[in-house]
């Protein structure tokens, strides 16, 4: 039979060992706990490096992109001049009758009456993109030219800006309106002066209209191709010069607000008349 000092040194021995056993249990958490947060850390990094590696990369790609816009082709040779195939007479009758809507600006009509269609007017267009001079022509639209010319002299034509350009298709810069929104004019309208032969192309100076003789500030200048019927009165041509000023306010684009019909929109590239010049 065990003695008591036995007994206790069995006891003792054996909560040492159980004291071992705890601690070793407890050394093993120890190193569990470590590798698991050393796991979750590297989980961790390998994530961000890999998001910011590839899901990063997706994102971008998933991203929009703006899209180039197709580059403008502009005609470099001069349409041939335009010329009626039978001449005028020598004095035709003008009529410039109120157009119901009253003008933009103030401005006075040109006087009834016989005007000549013989002769050419130098007129020079000073914009904020560098001065486009034309030559007006008597004997294609001798009314549209008298016309022209009473509105450079009252200064109609001073601080406004060419509102649509179209540069596929109808390639042309149409201006001529003070309130700069396509549906402005001189408060006045006068009649067509086409013929069924008349074609456009680079460099032609056309009115703009709203139907059949409905001409009144508005005009067009051609600088590419211009597939339209012969409605719309040309009366004059645009210099090399001008039409180097036309082509680089094209080349800049439009913002689309005329889109789908008429087609085009405002030129992004502003164009600002600051003064119409006409040595008549």
């Amino acid at each position: 039979m065990p003695s008591n000092e036995q007994r206790r040194q069995a006891a003792k021995r054996k909560l040492e060992r159980q004291m071992e056993r705890r601690a070793e249990q407890a050394k093993r958490r120890r190193v569990i706990t470590i590798g698991s947060t050393i796991v979750v850390v590297i989980a961790v990094v390998a994530g961000v490096f890999y998001f910011t590696r590839t899901g990063g990369e997706d994102a971008a790609q998933q991203q929009p992109t703006p899209q180039a816009q197709p580059e403008i082709q502009i005609p470099t040779e001069l349409a041939p001049p335009p010329k009626r195939p039978t001449p005028l007479a020598d004095q035709v009758s003008c009529q410039y009758r109120p157009d119901g809507k009253g003008p933009s600006k103030p401005v006075q009509p040109p006087a009834n009456g016989e005007v000549s269609s013989k002769g050419t007017v130098q007129a020079t267009i000073n914009t904020s993109q560098g001065a486009i001079p034309l030559t007006l022509d008597r004997s294609l639209a001798p009314c549209t030219v008298n016309s022209f010319i009473n509105l450079a002299k009252q200064g109609f034509y001073d601080q406004t800006s060419c509102h649509r350009i179209g540069t596929s298709g109808l390639q042309m810069l149409q201006c001529g309106d003070p309130t700069g929104s396509g549906s402005g004019g001189p408060g006045y309208a006068f009649d067509d002066e086409t013929f069924p032969e008349l074609q456009y192309g680079r460099g032609y100076l056309a009115m703009a209209n709203a139907g059949p003789n409905t001409n009144g500030s508005q005009f067009f200048m051609v600088f590419g191709e211009a597939p339209l019927s012969p409605d719309y009165t040309v009366f004059g041509t645009i210099s090399e010069d001008g039409l180097k000023v036309i082509d680089d306010v094209a080349r800049a684009g439009d913002d689309g607000a005329y889109e789908p019909s008429p087609g085009g929109g405002k030129p992004n590239k502003p164009v600002v008349f600051e003064k119409v010049d006409v040595q008549a």
